[in-house]
């Protein structure tokens, strides 16, 4: 290697070699690099060929002369940027030939690979890079706060000071009956703030304000879950189906007191052998005209009411949903309130109550088991919004169709699916925050003769936690767009609010449960610690996962509701109308999927807002279409419509997937166009790239198969990765600080 020009290529030898990822069409890639150039002799590129041979690989001790030798050229290391930089330093200048720095790009681009990496191999410890990376702020936290928190910041503040108190320090007892009275407590305290009522008509005490209701629910969370899933049993499905499902003569007589705590309450929905499925319910509300009273009974061990908030203990009365049954005919399910125990706390006659014993997590609720053995309520006692009996002792509904007003009354308390995901959401903020500011601290190894290094200056730590921020942060955006949606709402756009909201809530709390498991996972032996609160964190938030809807469940509704749109906009999935849907996907994908975009791996390209949405777009159009066409396909060959999404039920969840992942990231771009700070804007912008780009890696596997990109194009995007962790790393700690988590109640010691 004394020969200068060869000399030259030591950087780009050391790089492929160094890169055990490279395949054996790259290799062939490099061999043609060199074959087309002029300025080498036949000898010389034969002996470079003869080094790019995946066959015979250098030994150890030719790859440490190579580092020694790049090592040795680089005196200056400001004034190297690229390859090519290096290669003239060790060719003696002698490679200033017009164009040969172009090629040296464009084979980076083609392998995929990036010169700025193999030169931070270089450094000395003196200026190692991993080790000289650290916090710093360059933005103002204050207005990423302002950001996040919105219209609702007053209330905000507001719920942030008063779980901040003394009488809010965690309850540290075993007791799960101390526990749990202690959670009763707190929510006491909280209704007499008036934060419990805020949803209710200012008339019967409430602050009618849903919006400040969601915020509060979700400012809650950074507290204990227990807590605010008490609080969402008690004010939000107690309370709001009474206010929802009822009518003034409900709410005159109940949702003051409901408010202020003075009739602890549950919702009592789901039967042992019957949660999703909410049609097939059990239990019955017998209509007696003699007494004008029905009857509710549960007419065997399965059909009683099961994981039942508020009724082990608390719950005095409950909102139960029953077949309405008139003269032998049944009539659907409907809502009832039935009285479960007296102001003593004393179980009233028929009713039996069984406690659901201790769980994985949220000790601090109380979930019982419900049996009702013929107990007689008043007729008032039905929420009669959208169904009734009248004076003759016949069925009344202002829907006329059953499977309409269903779905109308459920459709009513899909603000449950709006409060668990923004309360997921403050778990996954809490967990980051605590796992990134430990990380940030926690020192570990470090370059030879040097200091040890912050954890998070690893970039395969990085890798563990900021994507997880980006997406934390997507997702903030995405579920302000779903409350904003919900509480715009009309008539005609419920179906779709309604499914956008399941999709939310599955999307949310899987993102929290593996979120929380990564920060388990980083903080090492300090998360397995119970006084770090990442185990609270990740077993209270395991069931959100399940109730309220299990996700999976709630994804195929999603998945329905998208082919539902496709029918609309394509005709009844005919022929004609798949044929012209994938034509005007196919003209986009065209100018998408030509040789020179699927390979292209430009910064420029890779950073931007516009080839991201177009990739997840596209994702999401093909795949429904893809799902259209198999069930199309099923039914025209004689199986039911039942069976056929049965046998496509895995295609139904990835339609879902694909659609959230592009509203999540359409409003996190939308949100950040608004900004005008523009330090604010710029952190926020790196962080929706590293949102979009992570979510691609993800998916490479499809965009690979469909061709949307080429394997060239995926390891770019792999390395675009690293280094968009790495840029956002020095604000990581402020990104975790803007969510503004009262430090009483992040009370990890290792997040101090």
């Amino acid at each position: 290697m004394e020969n200068s020009k060869i000399k030259a290529f030591i950087p780009l030898l050391y790089l492929v070699w160094s890169d055990d990822l490279l395949t054996q069409k790259e290799f062939s890639t490099l061999q043609e690099f060199i074959t087309s150039l002029t300025l080498l002799s036949q000898e010389e590129q034969q002996y470079l060929l003869s080094k790019v041979d995946i066959s015979n690989p250098p030994s150890r001790n030719e790859l440490t002369q190579w580092k020694s030798d790049i090592e040795k050229s680089i005196k200056d290391k400001s004034s190297i940027k690229s390859i090519f930089d290096i290669a003239v330093a060790l060719s003696e200048k002698d490679l200033n030939i017009s164009g040969l720095e172009l090629k040296f790009t464009k084979l980076e681009n083609d392998l995929g690979v990036l010169g700025e990496e193999l030169i931070q191999n270089f450094k000395t410890k003196a200026d190692s890079f991993t080790a000289s990376s650290q916090t710093n702020s360059n933005f103002d936290v204050q207005k990423i706060t302002e950001l996040l928190d919105g219209t609702e910041s007053e209330i905000i503040k507001k719920v942030k000071s008063v779980i901040s108190r003394p009488e809010f320090a965690y309850e540290t007892s075993t007791d799960i009956n101390v526990y749990r009275q202690t959670v009763y407590d707190w929510c006491k305290i909280l209704a007499d703030e008036n934060l419990g009522n805020m949803a209710y008509p200012k008339q019967y005490g409430g602050g009618e304000n849903i919006a400040n209701y969601f915020a509060i629910m979700e400012t809650l969370s950074y507290h204990d879950l227990s807590l605010v899933i008490k609080f969402g049993v008690q004010f939000g499905l107690w309370g709001m189906s009474v206010q929802s499902l009822g009518t003034e003569k409900h709410y005159a007589k109940y949702l003051k007191d409901i408010g202020s705590l003075k009739i602890p309450g549950c919702f009592a929905m789901t039967e042992t052998h019957h949660g999703s499925n909410v049609k097939g319910l059990e239990t019955t509300a017998t209509y007696n005209h003699n007494d004008q009273t029905f009857t509710i009974h549960t007419p065997h061990e399965k059909a009683q009411k099961e994981y039942i908030g508020n009724a082990a203990v608390h719950g005095q009365m409950a909102t139960v949903f029953a077949k309405l049954i008139i003269d032998g005919h049944d009539y659907g399910v409907n809502a009832f309130v039935v009285p479960l125990r007296d102001t003593n706390g004393n179980v009233l006659n028929g009713i039996t109550i069984s406690d659901c014993g201790h769980k994985m997590g949220l000790n601090g609720v109380d979930n019982g088991k419900i049996s009702f053995d013929h107990v007689v309520i008043p007729k008032d006692n039905m929420l009669d919004r959208f169904a009734s009996v009248n004076d003759k002792g016949e069925f009344e509904s202002p829907i006329p169709s059953d499977n309409r007003r269903f779905f109308t009354m459920l459709g009513t308390l899909v603000g449950g699916r709006i409060g668990i995901p923004r309360s997921a959401l403050a778990a996954a903020k809490s967990g980051l925050t605590i796992a990134i500011r430990y990380s940030d601290q926690r020192r570990q190894f470090g370059p030879e003769g040097g200091s040890e290094v912050p954890i998070l200056n690893y970039r395969m730590h990085q890798r563990r936690l900021l994507p997880h921020l980006a997406k934390t942060y997507a997702v903030h955006f995405g579920l302000q767009y779903l409350t904003s949606r919900f509480l715009n709402r009309t008539e005609a756009e419920m179906q779709d609010i309604e499914a956008l909201a399941a999709g939310m809530k599955s999307y949310s709390t899987w993102s929290t449960r593996d979120i929380l498991q990564e920060c388990r996972e980083a903080c090492g032996g300090k998360g397995y610690l119970s006084e770090n609160r990442i185990n609270a964190l990740k077993n209270d938030t395991e069931i959100y996962t399940t109730f309220e809807g299990d996700n999976t469940v709630l994804m195929q509704l999603v998945a329905k509701n998208r082919l539902a749109e496709f029918r609309k906009s394509f005709g009844e999935m005919g022929s004609f109308g798949i044929i012209n849907y994938v034509f005007e996907n196919a003209k986009t994908a065209l100018a998408e999927k030509n040789p020179i975009v699927t390979r292209r791996t430009d910064d420029e390209h890779l950073l931007d807002n516009q080839f991201h949405l177009q990739a997840f777009v596209h994702k999401e159009k093909t795949i429904l279409a893809s799902a259209a066409r198999r069930i199309k396909k099923l039914i025209d060959e004689g199986l039911e419509a039942y069976d056929a999404f049965n046998v496509v039920q895995h295609q139904m969840i990835d339609v879902a997937e694909a659609y959230l992942e592009r509203v999540v990231l359409e409003q996190f771009q939308m949100a950040i166009a608004k900004v005008e700070d523009l330090k604010t804007k710029e952190i926020l912008q790196k962080l929706n790239q590293l949102y979009a780009l992570s979510q691609i890696e993800k998916n490479k596997g499809w965009y690979l198969e469909d061709g949307y990109m080429e394997a060239v194009k995926t390891k770019a995007i792999r390395k675009m990765v690293n280094q968009l962790c790495w840029d956002v790393r020095p604000d990581a700690v402020s990104l975790v600080n803007a969510f503004d988590i009262p430090e009483s109640c992040l009370a990890a010691p290792i997040a101090v």
